[in-house]
């Protein structure tokens, strides 16, 4: 299959998913798309220097925001296997250089998914009062035979701003296992926002860290799951105070139906007298004034339910 027409059937299950075609056609809008260890497009700018290169089973890139070069709109990344089988290796590197920031967008995408695995390993380095956004959206099909194992090492430098946002709430989720581990320096700011709704029989696993190693610093975890049928879910939500100042919560809601399994376990650790860290961890059922309240205004209980889940994880 010629590049061409892999690009675009891997831009049109984009646009599916809510990406907009045009950013690929705009010479001012940095981009990088890929299926399976294949690169389909690419599009550099001034101030962001973009190294990618294909492996034997997945890409290798390098991305680096130059000092002092604000991106304007954000950089888009698609990445999927379009194949019903198939595995792809992301590995990327990511420094964000003094005074810099930049907006990422990105789409994982698998839509005949029967047999995949994605496995993704990333370095991102915020440098010196620099901020960094990663919205990060996936569809993986309606077939559940995908394995995602998204893996991720940060760092944020002095005054830093660090912010992510994984959601996987359309389609099933196969088998997901979220593992990043952030370090906050002096004055930093880190937001981490995860939101999953599984079925069938899908597994999902979430751990995220966020260490408040430097002074002043600011963490937030975020987590909200909806599992039904005979899905399970874990989420390990760790956050540490080891400097004066440092203030960190955790927050995680998980909603289960059926006969689905959920698992929280938040953990905070304080080592400095002058740092705070709080929890909070909810698991249950959907509330039942809440169903009451939309079928007196005429929904059935099926899609009272689907409204209050769908709100949950906005």
């Amino acid at each position: 299959m010629q590049n061409n027409k892999v690009l675009e059937q891997l831009l049109a299950a984009f646009k599916n998913t809510g990406g907009e075609m045009e950013v690929f056609h705009n010479r001012d809008i940095a981009h990088l798309a890929a299926s399976g260890h294949k690169i389909l497009s690419a599009n550099k700018i001034e101030g962001l220097e973009m190294d990618a290169k294909e492996t034997l089973t997945g890409i290798s890139a390098k991305v680096t925001v130059k000092e002092g070069i604000k991106i304007k709109n954000p950089v888009h990344l698609c990445f999927g296997v379009l194949h019903k089988k198939g595995t792809q290796k992301i590995k990327m590197d990511v420094r964000l250089e003094k005074d810099s920031s930049a907006h990422f967008i990105a789409h994982c995408i698998f839509p005949r998914a029967e047999k995949v695995r994605h496995i993704m390993d990333a370095v991102i380095d915020v440098g010196e009062n620099a901020e960094m956004r990663y919205s990060e959206t996936h569809y993986h099909g309606l077939y559940g035979g995908i394995e995602v194992v998204p893996k991720a090492t940060i760092k944020v430098d002095r005054n830093g701003r660090f912010f992510t946002d994984f959601n996987l709430i359309i389609g099933r989720v196969g088998k997901l296992s979220i593992d990043y581990d952030t370090d906050a320096g002096e004055n930093t700011v880190v937001e981490m926002t995860a939101r999953v709704f599984g079925h069938a029989d899908d597994d999902i696993k979430i751990k995220e860290k966020v260490i408040l190693s430097g002074k002043n610093s600011r963490g937030l975890i975020k987590t909200r799951v909806a599992i039904e049928d005979e899905a399970k879910a874990e989420v390990i939500n760790t956050t540490e105070g080891n400097a004066a100042g440092a203030r960190g919560h955790v927050d995680c809601m998980e909603i289960v139906k059926d006969n689905a399994i959920a698992k929280a376990i938040p953990i905070v650790n304080v080592t400095n007298p002058l740092a705070k860290v709080t929890h909070e961890a909810a698991i249950g059922s959907v509330d039942k004034r809440q169903i009451e309240t939309l079928m007196a205004h005429g929904l059935t209980p099926e899609e009272a339910v689907d409204i209050i889940v769908k709100g949950i994880l906005k």
